[in-house]
């Protein structure tokens, strides 16, 4: 088994896509990818803008290569969008996929946004949705639907997806964001080698501090289960996070990392450092406007992008 972690925070961007290469089948999960569109009271940064645009691609040309591709669920970080706006990945630019197989979260417990996004997806690709919750299908199985996050969040329900070749067990968590023990239990229920997953959004001041608690307690018990837990998202949003996940990897042992560590890369963590990216590198005013329109592109603002190529 191959994993290939595409776009996620600690690689410059918000999302958590991923290849699998499991026997004669390629699959990828979660094919989205977004910028936060106002933080700190900032417009993405035109860095984060051109690592943006470079994951996106890569996610074009995964998309063409997969034999398998899964939504876990229908937020603009996590799928195409008919809506795209100009930093996440447009519905346009994705092919008809008719000898693709689809995995899809299905339509229980999603909200009004979330329903007309998946019957978006089915119109463009003129294609009947199925409803993979529950379901296995030889190496994929999938969970029924999980909390995105707390259990009495608004944000709805995701889908977890396991995949088992003869050698390795590997679970795609999603948003879970390790505050709920109901998807740990089923996590843990799989036996993985290695979990890909969300952690909590430390930076958001809702979070209770039983909540945080219970992140922390949750997170341990997935990293003892398993032999490495890249633990990534939300959880790298900013400064907080980075060092809440590095003392919970001293605390398990050493065997949780980010994404970037994972792919031997050094963290691009440009979302935890959107303020000092506006103070370090000066945007000009009207940049936004007219990258959006497509009068200007990304050309000056290239610094980072070789550190994800």
């Amino acid at each position: 088994m191959e994993i290939t972690v595409i776009g996620t925070e600690s690689l410059g961007v918000r999302g958590l896509s991923c290849m699998v290469r499991a026997g004669d089948r390629q699959i990828l999960i979660d094919p989205g990818v977004a910028l936060g569109y106002l933080r700190h009271g900032h417009m993405p940064h035109p860095c984060q803008v051109a690592v943006g645009a470079v994951v996106r691609e890569r996610i074009i040309t995964a998309v063409s290569e997969a034999t398998d591709i899964v939504f876990s669920h229908y937020h603009g970080d996590h799928v195409p969008l008919a809506d795209a706006n100009p930093y996440q990945l447009s519905l346009s630019r994705i092919p008809a996929l008719h000898h693709t197989r689809l995995w899809c979260r299905g339509s229980d417990y999603l909200s009004f946004k979330s329903l007309r996004r998946r019957e978006a997806i089915g119109n463009h690709l003129a294609r009947t949705l199925p409803e993979a919750e529950g379901t296995t299908d030889g190496l994929l199985t999938f969970s029924t639907p999980v909390p995105h996050g707390s259990p009495r969040s608004h944000l709805g329900r995701v889908m977890m997806t396991c995949i088992k070749d003869e050698n390795q067990t590997f679970v795609h968590a999603s948003d879970i964001q390790m505050l709920n023990r109901e998807a740990v239990a089923i996590i843990r229920e799989w036996e993985p080698d290695m979990v890909l997953a969300s952690g909590p959004p430390l930076y958001l001041l809702r979070l209770t501090e039983k909540e945080r608690t219970e992140a922390w307690t949750n997170a341990l018990s997935v990293a003892e289960c398993c032999g490495t837990l890249i633990l990534d998202h939300h959880v790298l949003r900013s400064h907080t996070g980075c060092r809440w996940a590095e003392k919970l990897s001293e605390e398990a042992g050493g065997n949780v990392v980010s994404a970037a560590r994972f792919m031997e890369r050094e963290p691009l963590l440009l979302e935890a450092r959107r303020e000092e990216l506006y103070r370090e590198y000066p945007v000009p005013e009207g940049w936004h406007e007219a990258y959006a329109r497509g009068e200007v592109g990304v050309e000056g603002f290239m610094d980072f992008v070789r550190m994800v190529s």
